[in-house]
């Protein structure tokens, strides 16, 4: 990132500090304005990582209901899913079973010109398979004694790699789940799985430590991210991320648009079609 984009996200930041010093969650409004102005940033990261061919991954990870998909959300929304890839791998088949354990995931890392955000990665063996029996804890130990191995080498062959845990408080995390139960359209995120990982929140907290323990080191380090206000942890990791990566604002070409040719010009009003009903 360059000067001009340092200091423009400094005044993001400046500008929001005093309307919500009064404490509490941060202001819809305030949250907006900012989160736009850093999705602009994204844009010009989008257009460096083009010119430049740049291969680059970021990793979410963190509790249920801590705010990955939010997170991932507002980073992509503005921006080309042709550059900015998200995956969000399901349970592993019989066959997948059978592989290499990091095999599914690589088949999904970036080509030149490329952003891969993982909505949860390979590092499911050190929280989810660990926690509910799905590995063996030798199978645990293993992955965590090789995957710092594994990630030098991914970053040995250009590739950047940016790792984020949001954590989430016992109390918002409960508050969200209770929400999820009552509201129809967040229903769809409650599986017995996640009404699992609520109960055991304990192992999953021994799991966390070990992880981190294991694999925060000075060359890929974990980017912790508080997230018990949503709004605040998705600037604050956005603004990160951007801080992270050593693009630059490219200069781009005017665009004008051009003409219409009339040759050949009749009316194209469509009539006498199956259009939608005007309900609203």
């Amino acid at each position: 990132m360059d000067d001009t984009d340092q200091s423009l996200l400094a005044e993001a930041s400046n500008d929001g500090a005093a309307e919500v010093a009064e404490g509490g969650r941060l202001k819809r409004k305030v949250y907006e304005r900012e989160l736009r102005k850093l999705q602009v940033q994204l844009c010009h990261l989008q257009a460096w990582v083009r010119a430049t061919g740049a291969r680059i991954i970021v990793v979410f990870e963190g509790r249920d209901a801590a705010g990955k998909g939010g997170t991932i959300k507002a980073i992509t929304e503005r921006v080309s899913p042709r550059v900015f890839r998200v995956v969000a791998l399901p349970a592993p088949s019989d066959r997948e079973k059978s592989q290499l354990f990091l095999q599914r995931y690589i088949a999904h890392f970036p080509a030149g010109g490329e952003i891969v955000i993982f909505d949860r990665s390979w590092y499911n063996r050190a929280g989810v398979e660990a926690v509910m029996g799905f590995c063996s804890e030798a199978e645990q130990r293993r992955f965590l004694d090789l995957c710092p191995r594994v990630e030098h080498f991914i970053v040995g062959g250009g590739i950047q790699l940016i790792k984020f845990w949001l954590e989430v408080g016992r109390q918002e995390q409960k508050r969200r789940f209770e929400a999820r139960i009552t509201d129809p359209l967040r229903q769809w995120k409650l599986s017995p799985m996640d009404l699992e990982s609520y109960r055991r929140w304990y192992d999953y907290s021994r799991a966390r430590d070990a992880m981190l323990a294991a694999t925060d080191t000075d060359e890929l380090p974990w980017h912790i991210v508080r997230s018990d206000d949503k709004r605040r942890a998705r600037l604050n990791c956005i603004a990160h991320l951007l801080h992270l990566i050593p693009y630059r604002e490219l200069a781009s070409e005017p665009v004008s648009l051009p003409k219409r040719c009339k040759e050949n010009a009749y009316d194209d009003t469509l009539r006498d079609r199956r259009f939608v009903p005007e309900r609203y």
